[in-house]
């Protein structure tokens, strides 16, 4: 996009904001993102994207999927990339992708660490299954 003045200014958006939090990371920690952010988008082409939880010790906020409620989140840390899916424990794992936060009530959570490869066929249909969950809740 370009100001007046011929000065460049960059997109704006939910979208821009999850590809700064992204780029921001760096490594392999910001290329497996990357690709699980384009297995979310294939698994479901209605998803909506942000950065929420802005604050001074995170800036940039956190990559969070929605489709009727959120989905999941996607956090870089040193060791992980952690995709933490918001009502994971009602979800059915028949591929045991949740290697995470496994004693939680709500949460479940799938850590990556370097190296590793996410089963995208598994992934997608676990992003399918907990879009029907948010679904089933919003019409009760």
């Amino acid at each position: 996009m370009v100001t007046k003045g011929g000065k460049s200014k960059p997109p704006s958006g939910p979208s821009s904001r999850v590809d700064e939090a992204i780029r921001s990371i760096g490594g392999w920690r910001a290329d497996m993102l990357a690709e699980v952010r384009r297995l979310i988008h294939e698994a479901v082409p209605a998803i909506e994207e942000d950065c929420k939880w802005v604050k001074p010790t995170n800036p940039l906020g956190v990559p969070t999927w929605s489709c009727g409620g959120i989905i999941c989140t996607g956090e870089a840390y040193k060791q992980v990339v952690k995709l933490t899916f918001a009502r994971g424990a009602s979800l059915n794992d028949p591929d045991g992708l949740f290697n995470a936060s496994l004693g939680g009530g709500t949460r479940r959570a799938i850590d990556l660490r370097e190296g590793e490869t996410l089963d995208a066929r598994a992934f997608k249909a676990l992003l399918q299954a907990a879009v029907l969950a948010n679904q089933r809740l919003g019409a009760e």
